[in-house]
């Protein structure tokens, strides 16, 4: 069953989802070649308790961490660990916060270092589909819209793999809750999007195939070729005015103003 959010629970999530866009900021200052994805977990745990909510990750079905960590051909769900990054590694960071009885949800992919261009288009696509996804989720529209957009955009017009076992998805009370909102799709299919429906949009696209496979751990999900995957993700509310982005990545941006080792991700025009 899908639930839709009153402008109170939107106003709710949308606090969470900027407590992780400021999370996200501060792992832009302190990830380089170099740190360990332990030592962000931790400080981001700091942070966001600190703010008086808790980690919406941890515990998650059994999650370990507060933060997914999933450098290079990690796609998502990486634990953090104590390999510290390399010159040239990207690395997707997902973060989650739970307060007041709401989830928020958002995710950016890190590039350290010297990162080759290949990579660093791979980036610049994927990051440009979340908002093509974005400007599609109106009332009115289907999901299928949403999940056309980015893989019009991703794999007809630049190859890439766009995973289908991973999915974008309704958020609330849960962390995860209906309906999918899958990177694939056609338009004018798939539910109606209706004013109050919230959901995140993280669209998760491969360097190479499509295809994914479950690590040992039985969290990361990794490409199957292991070539290198992008994640981006946004939290929004869909309203009568269009699509509201609950969540921010401005403080990422600003943050990597200040940090010489990783690049920015600019939205392709």
């Amino acid at each position: 069953m899908i639930i839709y959010k009153t402008q109170e629970e939107i106003e709710i999530i949308r606090e969470n989802c900027l407590l992780v866009g400021k999370t996200l900021g501060l792992v832009a200052s302190l990830i380089k070649p170099g740190v360990s994805g332990l030592e962000i977990d931790k400080k981001a745990e700091e942070f966001i308790r600190d703010h008086g909510a808790v980690p919406g990750f941890k515990g998650y079905n059994g999650f370990p961490a507060t933060l997914c960590v999933s450098p290079n051909q990690c796609v998502v769900h990486g634990i953090p660990g104590d390999k510290v990054f390399e010159d040239g590694d990207i690395v997707s960071v997902d973060c989650g916060v739970y307060n007041n009885d709401y989830f928020g949800d958002a995710a950016y992919t890190f590039a350290l270092g010297d990162v080759d261009e290949k990579k660093m288009e791979l980036l610049r696509v994927t990051n440009t589909s979340l908002y093509k996804g974005i400007e599609m989720a109106v009332i009115g529209g289907r999901l299928g819209d949403i999940g056309w957009a980015i893989q019009d955009y991703t794999e007809k017009q630049h190859a890439y793999g766009v995973v289908r076992e991973l999915v974008g998805h309704g958020l609330g009370r849960n962390l995860h809750e209906k309906p999918e909102v899958p990177n694939y799709g056609r338009r004018g299919r798939g539910a109606q999007l209706k004013e109050g429906l919230v959901i995140a949009i993280e669209p998760m696209i491969n360097l190479g195939t499509k295809s994914v496979r479950s690590s040992r751990d039985g969290w990361t999900i990794e490409t199957a070729d292991k070539l290198i995957s992008a994640h981006y993700e946004h939290t929004i509310a869909i309203t009568k005015t269009g699509p509201d982005i609950l969540s921010s990545h401005d403080y990422v941006v600003d943050a990597i103003k200040n940090n010489v080792e990783i690049k920015e991700v600019s939205i392709k025009k």
